[in-house]
C-alpha cells in the first residue's frame, strides 16, 4: 500500500514538473523573441553580459545548493524537527553569508570590471549600470531563495513549486507586453520588471514555508558540524561549478570585451535553443538515472550496466532526432523565430547543438561513476578541461580569430571528455569494459552516418524558408533518423520488444 502510494506521488510530481517544463520552454521561447525585437540586439547582448558577471561571481551557490538540499531532505527523513531546524537555519544563514560576499565582489571588482573592460557604447552605459545594480539584487534573492527551494522539494510539495514557475513565465509574458506600452528606457525597464518579479516570487515562497513548515523559521543558528558536512559534501563540486561558469558566464564576458553586444545575443540565443532541446533528453536520464543506481546499490551489477548501456544508446537517438532537424534547418527555424537573426547566431546554434551529441556520453558515463559513488577523478579530471578551455579561447580571441572559435574548441573538449575521458574513467573504476562501450558508441556513429546525409541534400535543393518545406524537410529528417535509429540502432531483441509493447497498446 505504502509502494503504491509512492509510485502515485513519484506520478503526480513528474506529471507536474513535465507540464511546467512544457509550459515553460514555449513561453520562454516566445518571449525571448519578443524581448529581443524590443531590446534591439545590441541592448539584450548587453543584458546577458552584465547578468554573466553576476551570475559568474554567483558560481559557489551551484555547488553549496546540492549540498543545502541534500542535508535538508535527509533531516526530514530522520524526523528530527529540531534537527531539521538547525539543518534550514545554518542552509539559510550560509547562502545569506554568499550573498553578501556576491554584493561586495560585484560592487568592487564587477563594476570596475563593468566601467573599464566591457565593450558598452558610452550612451548606454548609463543603462547597463542600472541592469548591472538590479541584476545584483535579483542575484541576491536568487542566492537566499535556494534553502525554502529544497524545502519544498524535500516535502514533495511539486505543485507549488510548478504553479510558481508558471507564474513566473507569465509574468515575463506581461513584461513583454509592458514593453511595447511604455516609452522608456526598455533595457532599464526590462531589469526592472524582472526585479519586481522576482521579488514577488521570493515573498511568496518564504510566506509559503513560513506558514506551512514548521523549519522554514530564521534564526541566527550556525550549527558548525552542519556547515562542515556540507562544504565536506560540496567541496568536489567548487571546482566544477568554478569551471562551468568559466565556460557559460565567463565566455558571455569574453565575448564581450573582445566583440560587440550583438555577438553576445547570438550566442546567448543559440544556447537558449540548444537548453529547450536537451530538456527532452534531460528528462529521459532523470528516469533511468536512478534505476541505475538502485541497480548497482542492490548488488546488480550487470543489470545496472545493461541498463546504462542502453540508454545512453536511447538518448543519443533521442538527441539526434533533435539535433539534425536543429542543424539542417538553422536558419530558417532562427528566421522564423526571431525575425531579424544576429550575425553568427546560425553558426553557434549549429556548433552547439553537435557538442550536445557528445555531452549524451559525457553525462551518460558519469552516471556510472555516480552510482559507485567514486567522483574524485572525475571531479578532478573533466572540470580541468573546462578550466584549460577558457584561456585557449582567451588567446584565440587575442590573436584575432573569429567569434566560432569558442565553439569550435568547446566542441573538442567535450568530444575529448566523451570519447575519451570519461570511457576511460568508468574502464578503471566501474570495471567497464572497452568492447561494451564500443558496443554503444558503434551503432550510434552508423545510425549517424546512415541518417545525415539525406536530409542535409534535402535542405540545399529545396526552398525551406517557405513554411510547408520546413515541415516537410523537419518531418522528413525525424523519420529518417527513427527509422535508422530503429533498424541499425537497435539489436533483434529489442526491436521485437518494441514491436510487442506497440502492438499490445494498438489491440487496446
Amino acid at each position: 500500500m505504502l509502494e503504491q502510494t509512492n509510485n502515485k506521488t513519484i506520478a503526480k510530481n513528474t506529471l507536474f514538473l513535465y507540464l511546467r517544463m512544457m509550459f515553460t520552454m514555449i513561453v520562454t521561447l516566445f518571449t525571448s523573441r519578443i524581448i529581443l525585437q524590443k531590446l534591439g540586439i545590441d541592448d539584450y547582448g548587453i543584458y546577458q553580459a552584465v547578468g554573466g558577471v553576476v551570475g559568474f561571481l554567483s558560481f559557489i551557490n551551484g555547488a553549496l545548493s546540492t549540498g543545502s538540499s541534500r542535508f535538508l531532505t535527509y533531516a526530514i527523513g530522520e524526523r528530527n524537527l529540531e534537527k531539521l531546524k538547525r539543518t534550514f537555519s545554518t542552509t539559510l544563514n550560509i547562502h545569506i553569508l554568499i550573498a553578501i560576499i556576491v554584493v561586495i565582489l560585484a560592487e568592487t571588482v564587477g563594476l570596475w570590471f563593468l566601467y573599464n573592460k566591457m565593450v558598452i557604447a558610452p550612451d548606454r552605459m548609463t543603462a547597463a549600470v542600472c541592469t548591472y545594480h538590479l541584476s545584483i539584487l535579483t542575484a541576491v534573492f536568487s542566492l537566499t531563495q535556494v534553502p525554502y527551494n529544497a524545502v519544498i522539494i524535500a516535502h514533495e510539495r511539486m505543485s507549488i513549486y510548478a504553479y510558481m514557475s508558471i507564474f513566473e513565465v507569465s509574468a515575463k509574458l506581461g513584461i513583454c507586453y509592458l514593453l511595447t506600452l511604455v516609452d522608456y528606457d526598455k533595457l532599464i525597464l526590462y531589469a526592472s520588471l524582472l526585479f519586481i518579479v522576482q521579488l514577488l516570487v521570493m515573498l511568496f515562497y518564504r510566506l509559503y514555508c513560513t506558514k506551512n513548515f514548521k523549519e522554514a523559521r530564521f534564526s541566527m543558528t550556525f550549527d558548525e558540524i552542519v556547515f562542515k558536512e556540507i562544504a565536506r559534501f560540496s567541496g568536489w563540486s567548487m571546482f566544477a561549478n568554478t569551471a562551468m561558469a568559466l565556460n557559460s558566464q565567463g565566455i558571455l564576458v569574453l565575448l564581450n570585451i573582445f566583440f560587440s553586444p550583438a555577438v553576445v545575443a547570438a550566442r546567448a540565443i543559440s544556447l537558449q535553443v540548444n537548453m529547450a532541446a536537451n530538456q527532452f533528453v534531460t528528462n529521459f536520464r532523470q528516469a533511468a538515472n536512478p534505476q541505475i543506481v538502485k541497480k548497482y546499490a542492490s548488488g546488480d551489477y550487470e543489470g545496472s550496466k545493461k541498463l546504462l548501456l542502453q540508454s545512453t544508446k536511447f538518448s543519443f537517438f533521442m538527441m539526434l532526432m533533435i539535433a539534425l532537424p536543429v542543424c539542417v534547418l538553422a536558419k530558417p527555424l532562427l528566421t522564423l523565430w526571431l525575425g531579424l537573426v544576429p550575425d553568427y547566431t546560425v553558426s553557434f546554434l549549429q556548433l552547439v547543438v553537435i557538442q550536445s551529441l557528445f555531452q549524451v556520453f559525457d553525462t551518460s558515463f558519469y552516471t556510472a561513476l555516480y552510482a559507485k559513488g567514486q567522483l574524485k577523478e572525475n571531479a578532478l579530471i573533466s572540470p580541468t578541461f573546462l578550466f584549460v578551455c577558457f584561456p585557449i579561447i582567451y588567446w584565440l580571441f587575442k590573436i584575432g580569430c573569429s567569434p566560432l572559435a569558442l565553439s569550435w574548441a568547446s566542441l573538442l573538449t567535450y568530444v575529448i571528455l566523451a570519447i575519451v575521458v570519461k570511457p576511460l574513467l568508468i574502464i578503471k573504476i566501474v570495471d567497464y569494459k572497452w568492447s561494451e562501450i564500443w558496443q554503444v558508441f558503434k551503432p550510434c556513429i552508423w545510425v549517424s552516418i546512415v541518417s545525415i546525409p539525406f536530409p542535409v541534400y534535402l535542405s540545399i535543393i529545396v526552398d525551406t524558408s517557405n513554411s510547408v518545406n520546413f515541415i516537410l524537410v523537419a518531418l522528413i529528417t525525424v523519420l529518417v533518423v527513427v527509422i535508422s535509429s530503429y533498424y541499425i540502432g537497435l539489436n533483434k531483441e529489442v526491436r521485437n520488444k518494441l514491436q510487442k509493447i506497440i502492438l499490445s497498446k494498438i489491440r487496446r
